[in-house]
Formats: C-alpha cells, sequence, structure tokens
C-alpha cells in the first residue's frame, strides 16, 4: 500500500526510496515489532479474561509443567499473525502473486490452529481437532498453493523440483509435484508445532529460518544475484523478503511475551502458521530440499517422534526417556532455558549451513 503511495512523489527520494525491497522489509519489520508491543499486552489481557483456567496441560508431560505452566493462556499466534498481516499490507508490493500465496497459506493454517485452540480451551481437553481434518484441511490448502506456483512460475520451474549444490538439475515432478508440496507445507507447520512445548523454543528457530527464507527469495529474485551464485532465478520472489520481515517483527513482538516464564502461548494458532508460512517460501523459491538443512532443527523435533513411536510398537521400549525430544533433555535434568537456548544455537548453524548452499556449486 505504501508502495502505491510513493507515485505520489514520483521522481523523487522518497519514491526511489520504496523502490527498494530491502527498505520495505525493514519497514515491515519495524511495523510488525511495534505493533507487537503495542498490541501485546491487551490481547493478553483478553485472552486471560476469555481463558480462565489457560492452555489445557498434557497429564502425561513433564510435571514441573504441570505446576508452572498451567492457567498460561493460549493463542498468542494471533499477535504474530495480526501484526504480520497489517505490515505486509502496508509495505509489499500487493500485485505480487506470491504475496498473496503465503498470505493465504499462512492464514489458512492459523485458522486451523485457531479453531484447535478453541477447542482446547472451551473443551479443557489437550486433543483439540482430529489428526485427520487438521491434515486433510491443510493438504486442500497446500494444493491450492501449489497450484498457484505452478500458474505463477516459468514453464521450465513449473512443477519442477530444484536440487541444491546441483545448479542445472530439474526434476519434472509432473502430477507428484501436488503430494510433494503438501507433504513439504504440512509437514512444515507440523515440525513446528511439534516443537513448540517450552517457552520460546520453537519462536526463534522459526525466525531464523524465515529470516533466511527471505534472504533466499531476495537472492534468487534478482537475475544479477541468481546470475552471479548459479541458481534457478524466479521471477518476484524477493518480494517475499518484506513479508518474511514481518513475520520476523511479529515474532520478536511476541517473544518479549513468550520468553520464560511465558506470559502466552503462542499456541497451535501461531506454530502452525509459522510453519505454513516456512514452507509456502520454500515451495515459491524452489528451495524445498534446502528446507530440510534450514529447518533442521524442526526435523530433529519431528523425526525424535517418528522414531519413538516406530520403535516402541516394534519393541515395546523407549529410545528417549520422553518425545519431542526436548522433553527428553527436559527428563534428563537440564533446565528449561538450557534447552531453548542450546536448540537456538543449532537452529541458526543450521541455517547458516543452508544459505551456504547458495555458493556451493
Amino acid at each position: 500500500m505504501l508502495h502505491w503511495l510513493s507515485g505520489f512523489f514520483q521522481g523523487s527520494d522518497v519514491s526511489n526510496l520504496f523502490s527498494y525491497i530491502t527498505f520495505r522489509a525493514g519497514g515491515a519489520m519495524v511495523t510488525a515489532l511495534f505493533l507487537g508491543f503495542l498490541c501485546g499486552r491487551p490481547l493478553i489481557n483478553f485472552l486471560k479474561g476469555q481463558q480462565k483456567d489457560g492452555q489445557p496441560i498434557r497429564e502425561d508431560g513433564p510435571k514441573s509443567h504441570i505446576t508452572e505452566k498451567a492457567g498460561t493462556p493460549t493463542m498468542g499466534g494471533l499477535l504474530i499473525i495480526g501484526t504480520m498481516l497489517v505490515s505486509t499490507l502496508m509495505w509489499a508490493r500487493l500485485e505480487n502473486i506470491y504475496i498473496w500465496m503465503v498470505l493465504f497459506v499462512t492464514v489458512g493454517f492459523g485458522l486451523i490452529g485457531a479453531v484447535d485452540d478453541y477447542k482446547k480451551v472451551t473443551l479443557q481437553n489437550s486433543k483439540g481437532l482430529s489428526s485427520k481434518l487438521r491434515l486433510s484441511i491443510g493438504a486442500v490448502i497446500a494444493i491450492l498453493a501449489a497450484a498457484i506456483v505452478m500458474w505463477a512460475q516459468s514453464a521450465e520451474l513449473s512443477g519442477a523440483l530444484a536440487f541444491p549444490v546441483f545448479k542445472d538439475v530439474l526434476w519434472d515432478m509432473g502430477l507428484l509435484y501436488f503430494p510433494f508440496v503438501i507433504l513439504v507445507i504440512v509437514g512444515s507447520a507440523n515440525a513446528v508445532n511439534i516443537t513448540d512445548g517450552l517457552d520460546g523454543l520453537a519462536i526463534m528457530p522459526a525466525m531464523i529460518a524465515l529470516s533466511t527464507l527471505g534472504i533466499i527469495a531476495y537472492v534468487i529474485g534478482r537475475v544479477d544475484f541468481s546470475t552471479y551464485l548459479d541458481v534457478h532465478y524466479v521471477s518476484g520472489t524477493g518480494e517475499l523478503l518484506v513479508f518474511a520481515a514481518s513475520l520476523v517483527g511479529g515474532g520478536l513482538g511476541f517473544l518479549w511475551y513468550n520468553a520464560q516464564p511465558a506470559e502466552v502461548f503462542m499456541g497451535d494458532t501461531g506454530s502452525l502458521a509459522l510453519g505454513g508460512a516456512i514452507g509456502g517460501i520454500a515451495v515459491a523459491t524452489k528451495h524445498e530440499l534446502v528446507l530440510t538443512i534450514i529447518g533442521g532443527l524442526f526435523v530433529i523435533e519431528t523425526a525424535s517422534v517418528i522414531i519413538q513411536i516406530f520403535i516402541f510398537k516394534l519393541t515395546k521400549k523407549r529410545v528417549f526417556l520422553m518425545a519431542p525430544i526436548h522433553h527428553h533433555f527436559e527428563r534428563r535434568g537440564w533446565a528449561e532455558s538450557q534447552i531453548v537456548i542450546r536448540f537456538w544455537i543449532i537452529a541458526l548453524i543450521l541455517a547458516l549451513a543452508g544459505l551456504a548452499t547458495l555458493k556451493v556449486r
């Protein structure tokens, strides 16, 4: 919206400034952060008033959670989504199809999470929506996102999978592209959801992943940079840096209230939305495989649950004291702050490794 207003100053320095994606990304992040600080406290007070008992705590989880986290309101993801929406609509070029695709995915998964959270706090049941229903709706959202991306991209890239390191390798997946995108977007959404088990644990790695993917989107959306780095040029993706910056700013505003001890949880409202956004950017930028590196922490968390279930069904023995793996370290005596900060460090290292694939050819 602000980009359109710059037309009134055509030919001036103001108009020139608004033409830079990096400037608008910075403005988007600051705007979302400011709105997060401004709206955070009123939202928390509202959620506390609506949720008398807060988010239901798993009875089979660490005992400390029952005493320390009981009564904490959930659905704090509304703060992240709300500030992101306002900031993105203010600073992004709204004629860009990728902006609307990632907004659709993010808000769509956020709505799934919001209904799930609402059901949990209303019935005081930690189960919420059925897994089948969540996955089914998520799959529909992912299919529509895949169709938008295929329509927006060139014939060479449409429905193709790009391989990191190998600069000229593209696999035309045909109809397999749709289930693949479902796996990426729905898998990413649920992986972030699984990781969201400790105060501040999911939000920082999500912001790290979004920052990294935003940089990648900016690089491959510029002919000069993509040519220099020998990566596939995807026209229009540079604008996704503005969207990613909005989510990072909103995430920082949320983290102010989510740092231990958390005053509010993001809930499925936030974790599913963030994961969907991460998956959506990866699909738009043809960096789905690199996402497994950038979001490696989420992969590890999800894998720990899969391994735990598989081995237990096979042998009736547990690999971890508790899954996801962050609860395993809790059971081993690590302090919550130790786990969170060490996982942040791991997320940062993996994100840098994923970013390095731009240069390794």
